[in-house]
């Protein structure tokens, strides 16, 4: 496993196993596996509804708490200062944890700013060891990191070969905050998984494409937490240790990127009002 430093000093794996849209009646065997495989990072939410899957695995999965890094995210709903720290002792309750590795605003909407400002009472108090938001552009990024004390630690945005986020990674890397990815598999959109570029470097190397694609991540710095219900399929993510893509391999895969989602943009008002509607049904 290979790690990245954030800003705090704290040191993070690189790649680690993520939830979302994870059952929460099949979480806790899946992150059973996951852990039984080899993954130490375990990426999961308030909007999840998983948390207590996670927190059961962690509980009975026999490797010592300190060497497990758990991520979870303060949903919309929960934004605000009182409400978010709130919510922050309710995921450390469902997680069965006194304290979580890495706490983030999941979404740039809200009093995100108080929210913010539960996470740097939370982080002085031990309770959380490292703080950060998800998905703020780099615009919404660079005023909150301006105007809070304690600097974001990481921003989970979504990062794949069509995606890569390179403007995005950039200020980042200026304000020493850690990019991560969700999406790494873009969800399979854009013939993902039969891109002839990908399979052409992963033909070379032995590798499938979704190694490759997770490869090309690692060497550029970003965290990553792949998805996978299947017990094989979360070893194959995981066995992208053992080679290196090289710069011609880099160089055509960087040529993949569209720059722009695949998803949504939190720059569509119809998307925003969605965002709202979920909040409301969370």
């Amino acid at each position: 496993m290979e790690y990245v430093t954030l800003n705090n000093g704290i040191r993070m794996p690189q790649m680690g196993y993520g939830v979302y849209q994870v059952d929460p009646k099949e979480c806790e065997r899946c992150v059973s596996d996951a852990i039984s495989v080899g993954y130490r990072l375990i990426d999961t939410a308030q909007a999840y509804h998983n948390e207590e899957g996670v927190g059961e695995a962690i509980a009975k999965c026999g490797v010592p708490r300190g060497e497990l890094f758990i991520v979870s995210k303060i949903w919309i709903s929960n934004a605000g200062e009182e409400k978010a720290y709130a919510s922050i002792l309710e995921s450390l309750r469902k997680l069965q944890s006194d304290y979580v590795d890495l706490m983030l605003i999941h979404q740039p909407f809200g009093d995100y700013y108080g929210s913010y400002r539960a996470l740097e009472r939370a982080y002085r108090e031990g309770k959380v060891r490292a703080i950060g938001v998800s998905n703020f552009y780099p615009d919404r990024f660079i005023d909150l990191q301006e105007h809070v004390e304690i600097k974001p630690m990481v921003n989970q945005v979504e990062t794949h070969v069509f995606d890569q986020q390179q403007e995005a990674g950039e200020y980042m890397r200026k304000y020493g905050c850690q990019i991560m990815s969700w999406g790494p598999f873009a969800e399979g959109r854009n013939g993902f998984f039969t891109n002839p570029v990908l399979t052409a470097v992963g033909k070379e190397h032995g590798k499938s494409v979704a190694q490759v694609a997770l490869r090309y991540l690692i060497q550029h710095g970003v965290v990553i937490i792949p998805k996978s219900t299947h017990k094989e399929r979360m070893q194959e993510n995981l066995s992208i240790f053992d080679f290196e893509l090289t710069d011609k391999d880099m160089s055509d895969i960087k040529a993949l990127d569209l720059k722009r989602s695949l998803f949504f943009s939190h720059y569509e008002p119809a998307m925003v009002e969605q965002f709202m509607q979920w909040s409301k049904e969370l």
